[in-house]
């Protein structure tokens, strides 16, 4: 495994190559990312921990996520029993590294919510940590709730540029935990430019299809048709987004002998 040297442009090329792989199997991977967040919201309502206990599986599922793109490119089906392949398929070793990535993301986000606080006085962190209920009396501003998210999303990005491919080297290519979280800053940073790119793409598509939708919903009160049509679309886009996520590994890495074959190399309309 070796990391390749890829231009700015390589963010558009993952982009499109996302979008590829969704359309192998569109109606699957939308039922693998239903069947996800359904799993996710029965979890979370254990008692105390439920905000967080998710969050020690995410790691495990993501490699769950990529072993079913590729058998989307491999032309095999999806059943939602892959999600768990990243805890069946590669012995007890992977399985409790998998784990340990989960438990440092536990406490990457605790940080990250713990830094929410000095913009809203812990109002988010309560929420999203303690699964406490907030009465909307206590927000004394409007701009408390949206301050304490921006500094959530911005202490976010180091913990998501460590956790983005650390999974899978644990999983794929036998990396242990901490050189897999090093490994997977590194391919970032030496693949900024490109990220950056890939980033934009996502962004202007999620603003340009949705945006209009949700102002629709909302002039139209909220109805049953604009609902309708709204969240299939958003769980489409997030499937897809979910589906780039290997296209950007096997455009980082040099895997010869990976088991599936290379993505396509042009964008496929």
């Amino acid at each position: 495994m070796r990391l390749k040297e890829v231009p700015a442009k390589a963010g558009y090329v993952w982009f499109r190559q996302g979008i590829w792989v969704f359309r192998r199997n569109p109606a699957a991977f939308m039922m693998l990312l239903i069947a996800y967040l359904f799993a996710w919201l029965l979890v979370s309502q254990v008692p105390v921990v439920g905000g967080l206990l998710p969050l020690l599986f995410v790691p495990g599922m993501s490699v769950g996520f990529m072993a079913a793109c590729r058998n989307a490119i491999l032309g095999k089906p999806l059943y939602p029993t892959v999600l768990l392949s990243g805890f069946r398929e590669h012995g007890q070793i992977t399985s409790r590294r998998l784990l340990i990535l989960g438990v440092i993301y536990v406490v990457g986000m605790i940080g990250v919510f713990g830094i929410s606080a000095f913009a809203d006085g812990g109002i988010l962190f309560r929420v999203a940590v303690l699964n406490s209920e907030v009465d909307v009396s206590e927000f004394t501003n409007g701009t408390q709730i949206t301050g304490a998210m921006l500094i959530a999303a911005l202490a976010y990005i180091p913990i998501s540029a460590i956790m983005w491919f650390a999974p899978i080297l644990v999983a794929w290519h036998d990396v242990p935990p901490v050189k897999a979280l090093f490994f997977s800053w590194v391919a970032l940073w030496r693949h900024r430019w490109a990220f950056a790119v890939y980033a934009l793409c996502w962004g202007a598509l999620d603003i340009a299809i949705t945006f209009p939708l949700t102002q629709i919903a909302a002039l139209a009160g909220g109805s049953m048709l604009a609902l309708i049509v709204l969240i299939p679309l958003m769980v489409a886009i997030m499937a897809m987004l979910y589906c780039s996520f290997y296209a950007t590994y096997r455009g980082s890495f040099d895997v010869p002998d990976a088991p599936d074959p290379s993505l396509p190399a042009k964008p496929v309309a």
